[in-house]
């Protein structure tokens, strides 16, 4: 008897320490041709436990308990690896694992499109992808400069539209909604989109959802999201410093210029990325100038981002996540006349706007099963700004937001989707007055795979909007989508929902005299609503030639946009319900990659028919037609290349203000016919980490305005520096 105690407390003895005993996975990563890959990111399946590949392309996972793992590795534009089960037992495993690029782009990861990862390929709704690496090359510094070269996109200033969902309101709303990591970026009193709140140099990826989105993220996304993928990070500690210099070219017209040197720009950021344990943390700063190719449009602008996680445990974790900056600009609406097409009007001149924003949001993600998740969101985001001379207004204002997600697995082949979230929006202004806005939305969604090649998701979200003592509306969105994969090489898409948006203080309670124009407000302001149709297919050419077409078609009810109307002898601009509007189009997209010679090529071209049906015109800054193209070079450590945008003139703009001499000479407006050059090395292969990029930006110096009485930058040229400690 005493023996088999013996024995027994042996054997307990001997599996508590073993139990105890943790092992570690390290390696490196690597190319087909053996070069490090910096930025993968590894994760064991089934957990949080997560790294990054460092500046050398190596990575380690350490302190892993007992147990059989599977480590997924993966990089945007490469094909994930999955590995086989690794057992550990104390003891240290070495991989060394090779990532190979993708010939079927469509088969990259994304979140956006269902709140949960998917492959491209599987989407019922159109969706695109932008990496970091092609942002770093052309030396991007505001994230709406890469989204000009985006297939079904197009931007004017810095408003951005996908399929024609929105014109040009000056900040005013927008029909697009922008995500950080999962927390929304619009604004709580104009709603607008600031891009210089997202820090540059963290972005992993961008996914742009094409079309309506609001049976997923509500109000703002009906015209689609733009969701910004901060990098993961490091294990191990990596440096980045950033800087770039850079000069506008002189004028095309010696009329044009208003000073007599050359007018330059400039930026340095600074970031570190690092794990401690079970804490991990990110942190970047920003200096930014640009004294601006136009008269008092320069800025000058700090900016900040930290990145911090904690893993609570394996299945666990909660992560801190806070952008914002602090911003000196002038103020440039119009010109003065298109002979001094690079000044303000006199008016205007001294104008400037100082704002001051920041979000900070907290994430917590749990595995609870195999089949059961959760993650609960919350978010602040504090904005102030000011017009310093000019109208002198000023707007202080607080956004809270809160969501709460599941995901449950109901089987191999039904996931499905729910959650509910909320916001209060308080507001302290001397343009919109002291309101308050309050939202609270719940969604579902069930992704059903039907078969090997058939998968069906259905969706249904309901949100209530209330604004201080007006009446609440309130809407359902539904969805339904398609995704048929014929075989390897084709794959069909459709889609069908509804979308819902209600509008903005700004929008509803804007009360101010700029640059001579009267503005008033408009109590009676319906939301919009809308739905969209689309179908689509992915097709691989020859096992080389990407190949996307989409036709969709959307009708919109009660679409917000801005309209100079008279009273009497007064004239002004007040935002109103266009009762009816129909939007229809194709996107086509293609584009291959010949690895044996270095090239690659990618050219999309959009048709776009955007009418106001109650007036029979076009509606406003709408480009029927719209072309992207780039063509790459790569030899070695040495890339070469060029963009080329091409938008047709725009159809209807705001012909009331250029009638009323608000805008003079603002009927002026041409073709948009844009060529880029970049041209990079990467010193790595030389163990110096470091890469220079030089761009040019519109080459031939071409004059087009994307909105009335501003012309859009004039030749440029840039050096940028990126060195990784």
């Amino acid at each position: 008897m005493k023996v088999k105690i013996i024995i027994s407390l042996f054997f307990l003895i001997l599996a508590t320490i073993l139990n105890g005993q943790t092992g570690s996975i390290s390696g490196s990563i690597t190319d087909a041709n053996g070069s490090p890959l910096v930025g993968a990111n590894i994760l064991i399946e089934g957990t949080i436990i997560g790294t990054v590949s460092d500046k050398n392309g190596m990575f380690e996972l350490s302190g892993l308990k007992s147990g059989t793992y599977i480590l997924e590795a993966s990089m945007v534009g490469y094909k994930k690896n999955i590995s086989d089960p690794i057992i550990i037992s104390g003891n240290n495993i070495i991989l060394n694992i090779t990532l190979t690029e993708k010939i079927l782009q469509y088969d990259q990861v994304v979140i956006s499109a269902g709140k949960h990862k998917q492959n491209l390929s599987e989407l019922p709704v159109s969706t695109s992808v932008i990496n970091s690496n092609r942002i770093s090359k052309k030396n991007i510094v505001k994230i709406d400069e890469i989204l000009r070269y985006t297939p079904g996109v197009n931007v004017a200033l810095d408003q951005v539209s996908i399929r024609g969902s929105s014109g040009f309101s000056r900040g005013a709303g927008t029909r697009v909604l922008m995500t950080l990591d999962g927390l929304p970026l619009s604004t709580g009193d104009t709603g607008e989109l600031v891009w210089e709140m997202i820090p540059v140099t963290d972005v992993e990826r961008i996914e742009v959802i094409k079309g309506s989105s609001s049976a997923l993220y509500g109000s703002a996304a009906i015209g689609g999201v733009v969701n910004i993928i901060s990098k993961n990070i490091t294990s191990k500690p990596i440096t980045l410093v950033k800087s770039y210099f850079g000069v506008y070219d002189n004028p095309a017209h010696d009329e044009w210029k208003w000073n007599n040197s050359y007018r330059t720009f400039n930026g340095i950021t600074a970031s570190h990325s690092n794990t401690f344990g079970d804490f991990g943390i990110s942190l970047s700063l920003t200096r930014t100038e640009d004294l601006s190719y136009k008269r008092n449009n320069d800025l000058k602008r700090y900016s900040g981002f930290l990145k911090s996680t904690y893993k609570i445990n394996d299945f666990s974790k909660l992560s801190f996540i806070a952008a914002g900056y602090s911003h000196d600009r002038g103020n440039f609406n119009f010109w003065k006349n298109s002979r001094q097409a690079l000044e303000p009007p006199d008016l205007d001149l001294g104008a400037r706007v100082k704002s001051d924003r920041i979000i900070s949001g907290l994430i917590y993600e749990s595995i609870i099963s195999k089949v059961f998740s959760y993650n609960v969101k919350l978010s602040l985001y504090n904005n102030y700004w000011k017009e310093i001379l000019g109208s002198e207004n000023s707007s202080r204002s607080e956004l809270y937001r809160a969501e709460v997600q599941t995901n449950f697995s109901v089987s191999d082949n039904l996931l499905i989707i729910g959650g509910l979230e909320s916001s209060i929006s308080q507001v302290s202004s001397t343009i919109f007055g002291s309101p308050d806005a309050n939202t609270f939305g719940l969604y579902a969604q069930a992704e059903n795979k039907f078969t090997k090649k058939l998968t069906l998701t259905a969706g249904l979200r309901f949100d209530y909007s209330k604004i201080n003592q007006l009446d609440a509306v309130n809407s359902f969105s539904p969805k339904l989508g398609a995704n048929y994969k014929i075989n390897e090489k084709t794959i069909l898409r459709a889609f069908a929902g509804t979308g819902f948006r209600a509008p903005t203080l700004a929008e509803t309670y804007t009360s101010t005299n700029a640059s001579g124009l009267i503005i008033r407000p408009n109590l009676e302001l319906d939301p919009e609503n809308n739905y969209t149709l689309e179908a689509g297919i992915i097709h691989l050419f020859f096992d080389k030639i990407n190949f996307d077409a989409a036709i969709f078609h959307s009708e919109y009810f009660d679409l917000v946009e801005p309209t100079l109307t008279s009273d009497g002898d007064s004239r002004f601009i007040q935002f109103r319900n266009v009762t009816r509007a129909r939007i229809q189009g194709i996107d086509i997209s293609t584009g291959f990659e010949l690895e044996s010679i270095g090239t690659s090529f990618k050219f999309s071209y959009s048709y776009l028919w955007a009418r106001d049906i109650e007036n029979k015109i076009a509606l406003k800054y709408r480009p029927r037609n719209t072309i992207y193209a780039e063509a790459e070079y790569t030899l070695g450590s040495f890339n070469l290349g060029t963009d080329v945008r091409y938008l047709s003139k725009v159809e209807e703009v705001d012909r009331e203000l250029i009638e009323n001499d608000f805008v003079i000479d603002g009927d002026k407006r041409v073709d948009v016919f844009v060529i880029d050059l970049h041209a990079g090395f990467s010193f790595f292969n030389f163990n110096i980490p470091a890469n220079l990029n030089l761009n040019i930006y519109n080459l031939l110096n071409y004059n087009y305005v994307e909105v009335i009485g501003n012309i859009s930058p004039i030749r440029n040229i840039s050096l940028n520096l990126e060195l990784l400690f």
